[in-house]
């Protein structure tokens, strides 16, 4: 499986991104999905999952300022970033959300400064 993600870029404080990470998963929609992020000196961590019947949960450093959704069509995930904060930079990633995961890709970098 390849995982493509994209969307990332400079944005101020208070700003907004939308990421999108592009699967070649067969039977996408069976798979629960999440969202990653890894700032310098940190490790990975789930900010956001979004199951297979479409129920979210969000890291409470996020919840109510990003919103994750999927296209299963498309086999692509989401993830809407709202009043972004400095804390907010790292590298975004996106994967099989629990223990066993796919490749991971290149991740697309989050910087939010002014």
């Amino acid at each position: 499986v390849q995982v493509v993600e994209s969307g990332g870029g400079l944005v101020q404080p208070g700003g907004s991104l939308r990421l999108s990470c592009a699967t070649s998963a067969s039977f996408f929609g069976i798979h629960d999905m999440a969202w990653y992020r890894q700032a310098p000196g940190n490790e990975r961590e789930v900010v956001a999952e979004i199951f297979s019947g479409g129920i979210t949960d969000y890291d409470e450093s996020v919840q109510g300022r990003f919103i994750i959704t999927r296209d299963n069509a498309k086999k692509t995930v989401y993830l809407q970033m709202n009043n972004l904060r400095p804390e907010d930079t790292a590298v975004y990633y996106c994967n099989q959300f629990g223990s066993v995961f796919w490749p991971w890709g290149q991740g697309t970098q989050v910087t939010v400064s002014s």
